[in-house]
């Protein structure tokens, strides 16, 4: 990997920006250059939110990602704003039980997983974004698995520890699918 250029999208709740928070520490502790630059609205849970995440072999001239190489999409209206702008011969990993329209394009791959569902079906509501993050993680191998779960630790915070067993499971559901 060169650099990767990363767009994680959905509506404020669903967890965009710890998503992305997890890929960038991982990233960190791999000793890789990277930036995190969240977006989001006014209203925050049920507003727009998106995250750019680049993670590079070397330095990174800008944070912004407007054009990704994966777009991970939790909902429809972030598919339908983002979906064009994916370079030819990216990825889109998309939220199938939120998205119900399909990617016409044919010059990149799309990975359709049901992972609200999943994450209900669990017992993991509200870590769909994670499993979206372990899928991600099967199909580039962006960091480790050990520094993933690195990264994750990382980013749960302390009085939140006992989640860190539920989103590695959500990792692993991710990894499976």
């Amino acid at each position: 990997m060169s650099t990767m250029n990363v767009l994680l999208a959905g509506f404020g709740g669903q967890g965009i920006l710890f998503a992305g928070k997890v890929m960038a520490y991982s990233a960190l502790v791999e000793g890789k250059e990277l930036s995190w630059l969240p977006s989001y609205g006014p209203e925050m849970r049920g507003g727009t939110c998106n995250c750019s995440v680049v993670i590079s072999d070397k330095s990174i001239g800008s944070p912004q990602v407007t054009n990704p190489d994966i777009l991970i999409a939790m909902n429809r209206p972030s598919l339908e704003k983002f979906v064009n702008n994916v370079v030819p011969g990216g990825i889109i990993i998309m939220d199938s039980s939120t998205i119900d329209v399909e990617v016409e394009r044919k010059d990149i791959k799309v990975f359709k997983v049901p992972a609200t569902s999943i994450a209900d079906e669990n017992g993991l509501k509200g870590l769909a974004n994670i499993i979206l993050v372990g899928k991600l993680f099967k199909e580039t191998g962006f960091v480790s698995e050990e520094n993933l779960d690195l990264g994750l630790q990382k980013c749960i915070p302390p009085k939140k520890a006992a989640m860190l067993d539920t989103n590695r499971k959500a990792l692993e559901i991710g990894r499976n699918q």
